[in-house]
């Protein structure tokens, strides 16, 4: 016996030695990191300023998180539901990527939703979530948001447009998608719970060549309009807006006037208010170094996808130190993932909440010109929002989700 167990004993640590080579080896290998951005179509301004935002981090750390080298395997969506199905399946299946940040817009977050719980590859989402699926009533618990949902800064908006500026009656207009239509619903429903009426709704197509004809329809006795575009729409829009000397002032979502195109913009632009998680305005240190970093890499100023994807990086790394960097055991990585939180960085404070949706600092921004450049200006600050607002969570989930048609409008002229 006990000639047995000394053979036993031997073997083993011959065998140990294999072992602990292999295990080295494994926690050597490169960190395979997908990232789905959009290079063609109206979204491709979006996906650039994605690419920027991630290739940026990544020069920061010397391509490095946590100590593990990162390879960055970039795929482009098109910007439409089956490009992203057919490259995320790419990436996973072919690529072998240990993780995904993307994609840009939040129907091809939709249309991934149940392939990401399937292949159980966790996706870190840079920009709007859906109010509703994924992480909300779904709770895939692989879909983390590094940014919040397309309603959460409209419904600031909303009440701010009402009890700050005292608006009664506003008419809506959006790209006719999915983060045009819940951003549109979180302003109708706030702005209308805090006194005001959604007296028009109008979606043009997202791939509209002209606006002229729903600019027309807009009502003339409207407090303002809600502008809610992606892209380079909202440039398009409010030229035309200007053109079709229309003069009721315009609010927006945190595209319709993001960093990204005001520099394509002209006075068009001046005085559009708009609600967002990021402002190039935002005045911190960490905020003031992103920004100066993004201009002397990419002469550009940084924005809405910019600040998001830079973040979502943020977030991976943050995972990755709490477990040393060591993204092969996935339940500990799944579980660093969730209780990742955000104390520093461009957009200041995040961490998530039970439904895995970001608790974020809003702002209201008005764009101006400084020193000869449109710049959103912060105006109002809105610490700690979440999904809800202002609304008791279990009575919204209750809601029906936010849609083309929901809330239902009861004031349309």
């Amino acid at each position: 016996m006990q000639r047995r167990t000394s053979t036993l004993a031997l073997a083993l640590l011959g065998l140990a030695p294999l072992g602990w080579t292999t295990l080295a080896r494994a926690q050597n290998e490169p960190l395979r990191v997908g990232f789905l951005t959009v290079r063609t179509g109206p979204l491709a301004a979006g996906g650039r300023q994605m690419e920027q935002g991630i290739q940026l981090l990544l020069k920061e750390r010397n391509n490095t998180l946590a100590g593990r080298k990162v390879e960055l395997v970039i795929a482009d969506t098109g910007g439409n539901p089956a490009g992203a199905k057919t490259k995320t399946q790419e990436l996973v299946e072919k690529e072998k990527v240990a993780v995904i940040i993307g994609p840009l817009a939040t129907f091809e977050a939709i249309a991934i939703d149940d392939y990401i719980l399937q292949a159980k590859v966790p996706l870190i989402t840079p920009t709007s979530a859906a109010q509703n699926d994924l992480a909300q009533q779904k709770k895939n618990e692989y879909v983390i948001h590094a940014v919040g949902t397309a309603a959460q800064p409209t419904h600031v908006l909303g009440q701010w447009a009402a009890k700050k500026l005292g608006m009664k009656r506003i008419a809506l207009i959006a790209d006719d998608f999915a983060y045009g239509h819940e951003g549109a619903a979180g302003f109708f429903k706030s702005f209308e719970d805090n006194g005001g009426k959604g007296i028009q709704r109008l979606w043009p197509p997202l791939n509209a060549p002209d606006y002229g004809n729903y600019i027309s329809q807009i009502r003339q006795n409207a407090d303002g309009v809600y502008a809610g575009f992606a892209g380079t729409n909202g440039v398009r829009f409010l030229k035309q807006y200007k053109e079709y000397q229309q003069k009721a002032p315009v609010l927006g979502n945190p595209t319709a006037v993001d960093e990204g195109i005001l520099q394509l913009m002209g006075d068009e632009a001046l005085g559009v208010y708009s609600a967002s998680w990021y402002s190039a305005a935002i005045d911190s240190a960490d905020n003031r170094r992103f920004v100066d970093a993004v201009r002397r890499e990419y002469k550009v100023t940084p924005g809405f996808y910019t600040a998001g994807t830079y973040t979502a990086g943020l977030w991976l790394e943050a995972a990755l130190q709490a477990i040393n960097g060591r993204f092969e055991d996935k339940p500990a990585f799944i579980r660093a993932l969730h209780q990742a939180r955000l104390t520093a960085g461009p957009m200041g404070p995040i961490r998530l909440d039970e439904y895995s949706k970001p608790i974020l600092t809003i702002y209201i921004r008005k764009v101006e010109r400084k020193d000869g450049q449109l710049v959103n200006t912060i105006v109002d600050t809105f610490p700690e929002v979440s999904q809800f607002w202002t609304y008791e969570p279990r009575a919204f989930l209750a809601m029906p989700a936010y849609s083309r048609e929901s809330p239902v409008a009861k004031n349309l002229e």
